[in-house]
Parts: structure tokens; sequence; C-alpha cells
């Protein structure tokens, strides 16, 4: 009996160390593949990272505001301009390159696509601007120009920022203390929720609640958790959507002409040769009203910094294409490869994700002297065309910003009155960081008077 137990014994240790020794192997083999993906070429240089997880903890972590990044200059200097990684359980191509920038936005739509994680998609809806190629996309940024094109801001809008503007400074004035991101938020809300929408203040500010946790929610793993940002998002997103739908129902109603960009998005939604649904114009107004008042209260708070360590800057334009020049909002443009492409040597797979890194091409001393250096004077004399190669801070190819114009005409505004009828100082120096797009976890806050 015991000879018998010990056999079982035997046999069933020999099963165990069988089990783990394929364990091993497998798990050695899906090691090996990851760190080695398939391909028919040579791959650009880099690592994978850990398996699944890959390099996304490191490519999010925070990161100074000056310079490159460390995670992009750290592999850069190792691998040179085109690296591998792994980002969010995608296999990625970085491109620091600006000639590979340029063919990759001239190519959009054939070889490339744009890409966004899952978590963004479901935030932004499943009809928003970034779904949408092609003629679709072409449509619908052009219905946006209506209202943030060159023509209507020198016709219509200048009026109406300019009293804003005003406005919300003047309020600054009666307060102790101002918390500028903040601040600006509620200001350009404003603004673009009037215009967008024909909502009044008050709905504005319920507005920007509903958006709260949604930059963090963007780029999060999308477990719809309570407590987790990506489920506070959806939340708000819900809450957004019935304010949205709310304000198509009463302009619907309303026998009025208001002759605005809300009465020219209704008759094309009833059109019936426009593809323009109410689902997806809610989607596009949806993401449209948060990148209106998130990148411009972005960039508006690091201009105030820079003014203030250069206060004899006062040249408004030149400010603002400098400070987002230094401190662009966008860590990288993502774009899916639709099928085999070879760059520079090296083939990236139909499936892979290739990323636009600006800040390398924005600090890149072959294009700028001193480019560390804030200097708005370098812009003397210079026209920036959205083909340029140098300047990628509102985007490249067929998605140029809509509202690069309008957002550059609101901070001009704001600054121009901030410098000519008010006086200002910092009142608490507060921390921007890259995360990877900017961020704040420290406010930057001033003390506004009238001059």
């Amino acid at each position: 009996m015991q000879m018998l137990y010990a056999r079982l014994q035997g046999a069933l240790m020999a099963v165990l160390l069988y089990i783990v020794a394929l364990l091993v192997v497998g798990i050695s083999w899906w090691i090996y593949r990851w760190r080695n993906p398939k391909c028919d070429g040579v791959l650009p240089p880099g690592s994978m990272g850990l398996p699944l997880i890959g390099e996304t903890l490191e490519f999010f972590s925070s990161q100074p505001l000056e310079g490159v990044p460390p995670f992009i200059a750290k592999r850069m200097a190792r691998y040179g301009p085109l690296f591998r990684t792994s980002l969010v359980g995608q296999p990625v191509v970085i491109s620091t390159d600006q000639e590979v920038n340029h063919y990759i936005f001239r190519q959009e739509g054939k070889l490339f696509q744009a890409w966004y994680t899952q978590s963004a998609l479901k935030i932004t809806g499943e009809q928003s601007l970034p779904v949408h190629t092609g003629n679709s996309h072409k449509y619908l940024i052009k219905l946006i120009r209506n209202i943030t094109g060159l023509e209507n801001l020198k016709e219509e809008l200048v009026h109406e920022m300019d009293k804003i503007t005003h406005k919300h400074l003047s309020s600054w004035a009666g307060c102790d203390e101002v918390d500028v991101k903040e601040s600006a938020e509620i200001m350009t809300l404003e603004l673009a929720a009037k215009k967008f929408l024909g909502l009044e203040e008050g709905k504005a500010l319920e507005l920007r609640q509903n958006y709260k946790n949604f930059k963090d929610a963007l780029v999060s793993f999308p477990l719809n958790i309570p407590g987790t940002s990506f489920h506070e998002a959806l939340q708000g997103r819900k809450k957004a959507l019935k304010t949205i739908k709310s304000a198509f129902a009463t302009r619907r109603s309303s026998k009025e002409n208001h002759q605005d960009f809300l009465d020219h998005l209704m008759k094309e939604i009833e059109d019936e040769e426009s593809i323009l649904t109410e689902p997806m114009a809610a989607d596009v107004l949806f993401l449209v009203l948060f990148a209106s008042f998130e990148t411009t209260s972005t960039t508006i708070t690091v201009a105030l910094k820079f003014l203030h360590d250069h206060p004899k800057v006062l040249q408004q334009l030149r400010v603002i294409n400098e400070t987002v020049r230094l401190a662009d909002n966008v860590p990288g443009m993502f774009r899916k490869v639709m099928e085999e492409v070879n760059i520079k040597g090296y083939t990236i797979p139909a499936g892979w994700t290739i990323v636009v890194c600006p800040c390398v091409t924005h600090l890149n001393p072959t294009e700028y002297e001193d480019p560390y250096l804030f200097n708005p004077w370098r812009w003397q004399g210079q026209e920036l065309h959205a083909t340029s190669k140098k300047f990628l801070a509102f985007g490249g190819g067929p998605r140029l910003c809509a509202g690069a114009d309008f957002a550059k005409l609101q901070m001009a505004i704001f600054i121009h009155y901030l410098v000519t009828e008010f006086r200002w100082k910092i009142t608490k120096e507060g921390r921007i960081v890259r995360k990877p797009g900017l961020a704040f976890p420290e406010p930057l806050c001033i003390h506004v008077r009238k001059a």
C-alpha cells in the first residue's frame, strides 16, 4: 500500500513538474514574442516594456514642463528619432523626426488614420469628431468653421469675446486671489457655450462641472466603477448631453430666428440630404465645448507664468505662439497604421500606432535659436502656415485644429486687456507638469487690480 502511495505521489509530482515546465516555457515564449513582435522587415529599435503594461506607466507619469519629456529624451538618446514602445496595450512607434511627421500628416486617410484609446472614444462619443474620416470629417470641420473661421471672427465674435473677457477680468480685480486655470475655464466656457449652444452664464457654469475628471479619464483604463475617473467622466458626459439636447429642444420649439450657429446646426439636422443627425451633433458639440475651454484656459495660465518671468513681453499673438511652442498641451498625435509602411529603413506593420511628438520639433535647435528660451520676438516677421513642418501646436494635415483661430483671438484679447487695463502679480507660483498633457497639481494664483 505504501509503495502504491509512493508511486502515485511520484507520478503526481512528475505531472506537476511537467505542467510547471510547460507554463515556464509558455510564459517565456510569450514574453519573447512580446519583446520581439513579428515583422517582415526591420522594426525601429526600442523596448516593448512589461507584458500588457508596456511602458504606459512611465509615459503617463508626471514629468517636468521644461524641455523634452524625459521619457522621450532618454529613448531618443538611446535609439534615435524613431523608436518603438508599447502604450495602453498597443504596439507603438514614436516619431520625433520632422520629415517623418510631415509624411504622416500628408498620408492621413491613405496610410494612416487617427487613433484614440477605447476610454477616450467611450467618453467623447461614438459619433464624435475623432471617429470620422474622409468626407464626413471634412463636412464636420467645415460645419465648425462656420463659427470659428476668420471671417466669422471678424464679423460677429470679436465684440462678444471683448465683452465677456473684460467682464471677467473686472470681476477678478474684485478678488483677493484668483486661481488662473479655474477662472480662465469659466471665462472661456461661457463664450463657447453661448456661441455654440446659446446658453447663458448660469448654464455654462453647470456644464463645466460635468467635465470634471474628463481630461484624466481620456488616458485611463476604461473601468466603469464608482470612484474611478472614467466612471465620473461617463456620468458627467450623461449630464452634459442632457444639457446639449435640452438646448436642441428649446431651439427647435422657438419661432425666433437667431441666425446663429445653433440655428445653422438645427437646419443641417433637419435637412434630409445632410449626413448630420442629432446624436452626431450632440457628440461633436460635447467634445468641441471641452476643447474650446480646456486648451485655451491652459494656454492662458502658462502664458501668465511666462509673462510674469518676462514682463517686457507685451505683443500678444507672438506671446501665444511662443507659449504653445514651449508648452504645447498635446503630448502626441496618435495615428493607426492602415497598411505596412517603410520609413527611414524601418518597417512598421499594419495595425500598429505611430505617434507624432510635437514637443521635440518645437525644441529643435536647428529650427529655433536657443529653443529653451522664451523669446516671443523670434516670431517677428514670420507667418505660420497650416503646412508648417516646425510648428505643430494646433495639429497638422487634415486634422489641423478647426478652432485654432478662435482660440488665438480669445487669448489675444485676454492678454491685451490684462496688460493695458490691469496690473497683476503672482501670489502663488503653482506647479505645471506634463502628465503627459499639461496639468496643474498646484494652482497658479494671481492678484489683479485696475490700472
